[in-house]
């Protein structure tokens, strides 16, 4: 272990770019009929300047955990983050949707090879009964970025202009890298065989899935284009992933993926977890945001700060459960929050009619602020506690990955349940009124579309619930002397091996 006397300057550092590539998940969405209107472009284009992140994101996650194993997560992170950078600045001089598209990407790539290496590092230079408030640290940063994104969003864009969701990021960039260089540490690298068949077999496997769900709706889950359909992408995605699985299995080398890891109980149930939980935490915005601004006709910064009492609790009571969960056993603080976010979530779509009371609706987001703060840092401390400096940045990748896929997987599906809930209860040929304008609605419509989006809020409140069926089923956390002395041992045992006879 590479425990460091000082870990908590580096993890602040660390803290200021994970933040902010977490917020560009979810900043665009709510500057979208902006960049419409400034591009000139229609509205499937303008989602492709979010898909394109996300995809970009999402598929080089397993890879670039491991480079930060042989590379040093410090060269990594701060690689990514320049890449990061220099990329906003391109999308806010973007002139057109395809320049903005290509630099998304970009964007995408950067921010790929930043998040894995913010949980390895942490791993690496804190104490495993030390992580705890760390974690929390981690998580808050993780779950207010998700809320805030929005926020910061409708504010940028009603204030300056969508061009400034990008250019904000540009000196926040500056000084996340200066203080990264300075006082994140540089930790020893492990020699890796890398393994090019596993990059290629799981980068087009996770490309083809996330691209099939996340573009299903807008070919109506039918042909692309030819003989290529959404659901043969979404296929081939599953079985290139199989393939890749299989090859780690035999693989005699050192795989991309220790498959070993999966064998610990606590790794395998987290990941799932945190899968619900990035579902759960991109499907919920977007009725949400639908409701309030088109029947409620709240303008973007107005409906964004519906929000505020559950940035503010999350944030708040993050750090305070950081250290809870060293205390106490870190299955039941994660039950409980996903138990209370499924309750928020369900107390939301009760609200749902045209009438309710606005303030009304800050209670279930401060309850929904309370949840979050219970969820991240119990999962990924859960997650990474067992795991040796050697398998942190696949460790990390991992998580990680499996994070983000559940975000493309809840964003897929709400968009697909949104569209079914609106056609089944709007009149005929009201849909395209519903969701084509950026006004309010007719008031005869006000009754349908709030029930619709009621409805569809129910989605992520039922996903969550698979969080709390893993949370309960974690182990009881492993003494820390046992985890050192399993370490060094390994250690031992290695260096022997290597010995000349």
């Amino acid at each position: 272990m590479e425990v460091v006397a000082k870990p908590w300057p580096a993890l602040w550092a660390l803290v200021l770019g994970f933040f902010m590539i977490l917020v560009d998940s979810t900043i665009v969405s709510v500057a979208n009929p902006k960049i419409m209107e400034g591009l000139n472009t229609d509205i499937n284009s303008v989602i492709w300047a979010t898909s394109a992140y996300l995809l970009a994101y999402a598929v080089p996650l397993l890879v670039t955990g491991r480079l930060g194993d042989k590379y040093g997560p410090k060269n990594l992170y701060l690689s990514g983050l320049t890449v990061f950078t220099l990329a906003s600045l391109w999308c806010g001089f973007s002139g057109d949707i395809s320049t903005l598209i290509i630099a998304r990407v970009v964007q995408g790539l950067g921010a790929a090879m930043m998040t894995p290496q913010t949980m390895a590092i942490i791993t690496r230079i804190f104490a495993p009964d030390k992580r705890g408030p760390a974690m929390g640290l981690w998580g808050a940063t993780a779950g207010v970025a998700m809320l805030v994104g929005p926020i910061v969003g409708g504010l940028l864009v009603d204030g300056l202009g969508w061009e400034w969701i990008f250019f904000v990021n540009v000196p926040v960039g500056i000084v996340a890298f200066v203080l990264a260089w300075r006082l994140v540490p540089t930790l020893t690298t492990h020699e890796h065989k890398f393994d090019w068949l596993g990059v290629l077999l799981s980068s087009a496997g996770l490309f083809l899935l996330v691209f099939g769900i996340q573009e299903g709706e807008s070919f109506d889950w039918g042909v692309i284009a030819g003989p290529i359909t959404v659901w043969s992408l979404i296929v081939a995605g599953i079985l290139f992933l199989g393939a890749f699985v299989w090859w780690q299995a035999v693989n005699k080398g050192e795989p991309l993926v220790p498959l070993h890891l999966f064998k610990v109980r606590n790794f395998s149930l987290a990941n799932v977890a945190i899968t619900s939980m990035g579902f759960s935490v991109t499907a919920m915005s977007l009725p949400l945001f639908f409701y309030y601004q088109l029947v409620r006709g709240m303008t973007p910064t107005q409906s964004a700060l519906m929000m505020i009492p559950m940035a503010l609790l999350s944030g708040i009571l993050a750090p305070f459960v950081g250290k809870l969960v060293d205390a106490v056993n870190p299955r039941y603080v994660a039950f409980v929050g996903f138990i209370l976010m499924s309750i928020s979530l369900g107390w939301t779509a009760l609200l749902m009619t045209p009438d309710t009371p606005i303030w009304l609706f800050l209670l279930p987001s401060g309850l929904l602020g309370v949840a979050s703060s219970g969820i991240w840092a119990p999962l990924s401390t859960t997650a990474t506690r067992n795991l040796g400096p050697r398998e942190a940045g696949a460790g990390a990748g991992i998580y990680n990955t499996t994070r983000q896929i559940g975000a493309v997987l809840g964003s897929a599906a709400i968009a697909a349940l949104i569209s079914a809930r609106l056609a089944a209860e709007l009149p005929a040929g009201a849909t395209g009124s519903a969701t084509g304008g950026t006004g309010q609605l007719p008031e005869i419509l006000h009754a349908g579309f709030s029930t619709a989006m009621a409805q569809s809020t129910l989605l992520p409140a039922a996903a969550v619930l698979l969080g709390a069926a893993m949370a309960i089923c974690f182990a009881k956390p492993r003494d820390v002397t046992a985890i050192y002395a399993e370490f060094d041992q390994s250690e031992e045992k290695s260096g022997s091996a290597s010995q000349p006879h």
